[in-house]
């Protein structure tokens, strides 16, 4: 028995032997005919790279690096739970005594045929404050602000049930709250000054794409003040091509210092996936809304009472201001703050406390970080000339922004061009505004004008062009208002509308 063991050793032995040989073979470059076969475990230098270069190269590295062990403990998952109701149809419903008789029960049913059920999803955010065991987490409304159930994860794999503290559609963000026994450990970000951030900057952006936890991808900042318009945000955004995908919704995007200087948002995609445009929110725009959500709940917007659109340059010829950067008051709400210091619709605002107004989108978001019951300057063009007004902001609630009862006019006023006279079929003979956009329950609804109507008269004041109508809506010179209207061959005067 012994004899056969000790075979059996020495042939394994012999074994181990020849593999080992046949190894150590597979290093060396064998030739077979003419052709040479080199392997990848070769002891050489993949390529050869000025030391000086290198040096440069790995410095760079080592930034990322750096960047990212210091800001991911910041960074954490949110998976969140939101319930939803879908309505049920009853196959039976209607049939068959409800098709000859009529069901009157059957409305109410029909509101009763609803199923609920819970949709998860997730995203990522970052730690912005922490006060005693209690820390916040800043992430988007779309993320969090619906939620039912909120669960946030760590970097180290710490589990906590979340808590929503306050959201905001206009912004798109959400504070979410946790409490953590050593929350002393964890991790506070640095919210830098998006101010300064410039197109060409370095980016890292940080957070859960498709649940892939604690990602960070790089780039560079490929524009700045980007409208949030077809969102539906009042914000402007800092566009990157450090790629971004679904769940990096509420990261932080970060500069080179290691501060955040953006809260990730959106993407500009047809398939859904990164194609290099990605937006963040500038971290100056909600740094005021983390004191807000912790304060109130909810944050305070400033509200002036008018209602702005963008305008082109025939608009603005028309008006006057033609190549003047600002921001153009279709509309002013009756009794609002900015009608009590005496804007009137048709005014161009081109100044706010002594800074210039380049744009409608710029006006909302600077209106809306006022603070309610302060003064606030104004500098607008009405009629060629410019006028300073001093206006006392009020608090802006949804009840009072949406009463379009008090929006005075009502509709937009339009220059009579070549095209829209073709349109409307109103030959040059015709002198006046052209009328779209009526809003329902408005001053212009409740006089029966109509969207494609001509106003070719203010009390009995024939205008000709939009700044001659304008000059004739004056707010403080008019105790009631009418409109001679011209519509397919006829002229009629409306009712006067009396104004408080």
């Amino acid at each position: 028995m012994k004899k056969i063991t000790k075979r059996i050793l020495a042939g394994t032995a012999a074994c181990a032997l020849a593999f080992a040989a046949v190894s150590l073979s597979c290093t060396r470059v064998q030739v077979q005919g003419s052709a040479a076969t080199a392997f990848a475990d070769t002891q050489k230098p993949a390529v050869t790279i000025p030391s000086e270069s290198l040096k440069v190269i790995e410095a760079l590295q080592n930034s990322f690096r750096s960047i990212s062990s210091g800001v991911l403990p910041s960074v954490v998952e949110i998976d969140v739970t939101e319930k939803k109701e879908v309505q049920t149809m009853n196959p039976f419903e209607g049939w068959p005594f409800d098709f000859f008789f009529g069901n009157p029960n059957s409305e109410r049913e029909s509101k009763n045929n609803k199923r609920e059920y819970e949709q998860k999803g997730l995203g990522s955010g970052v730690i912005v404050r922490r006060t005693g065991d209690t820390v916040y987490v800043l992430t988007n409304n779309h993320v969090a602000g619906k939620a039912t159930n909120i669960s946030v994860k760590l970097n180290d794999g710490q589990e906590f049930e979340g808590k929503l503290v306050g959201a905001d559609e206009r912004q798109d963000i959400a504070l979410v709250s946790f409490d953590a026994k050593d929350a002393e450990n964890i991790v506070v970000a640095t919210l830098g000054d998006s101010d300064n951030v410039q197109t060409g900057d370095i980016c890292l952006a940080m957070g859960a794409p498709l649940g892939y936890r604690q990602s960070v991808t790089q780039g560079i900042v490929s524009a700045t003040g980007r409208s949030g318009d077809q969102i539906g945000n009042m914000n402007d955004f800092i566009q990157t091509d450090a790629a971004i995908n679904q769940g990096n919704s509420g990261g932080p995007l970060v500069n080179i210092y290691g501060e955040v200087i953006g809260i990730n948002t959106w993407i500009a995609s047809g398939s859904g996936g990164s194609v290099g445009l990605g937006f963040a929110l500038p971290i100056n725009s909600v740094k005021k809304a983390i004191d807000d959500f912790i304060a109130n709940g909810k944050i305070t917007y400033g509200w002036l009472g008018v209602s702005l659109v963008d305008v082109t340059d025939d608009y603005k010829a028309e008006l006057g201001v033609k190549g003047q950067k600002g921001a153009f008051a279709s509309q002013v709400f009756l009794n609002s703050p900015a009608a009590k210091g005496g804007m009137q619709a048709g005014d161009y605002i081109i100044e706010l406390n002594g800074k210039k107004v380049n744009s409608q989108s710029e006006l909302v978001r600077e209106v809306g970080y006022l603070p309610a019951d302060k003064n606030a300057e104004f500098v607008v063009l009405r009629g060629g000339n410019k006028v300073s007004l001093t206006v006392k902001i009020e608090e802006r609630t949804e009840e009072v922004s949406n009463d379009n009862a008090k929006l005075w006019p009502g509709f937009i006023a339009s220059p009579l061009n070549k095209k829209l006279r073709e349109n409307l079929k109103v030959d040059d003979k015709i002198k006046g505004v052209a009328v779209s956009n009526v809003l329902e329950k408005s001053p212009a609804a409740a006089l029966r004008i109509q969207n494609g109507d001509i106003i070719t008269a203010v009390n009995d004041k024939k205008v000709t062009n939009l700044k001659e109508f304008y000059e004739a809506l004056d707010l403080n010179r008019n105790k009631e208002i009418w409109f001679d209207v011209y519509n397919d061959g006829h002229t009629i005067s409306t009712g006067k509308y009396k104004l408080n």
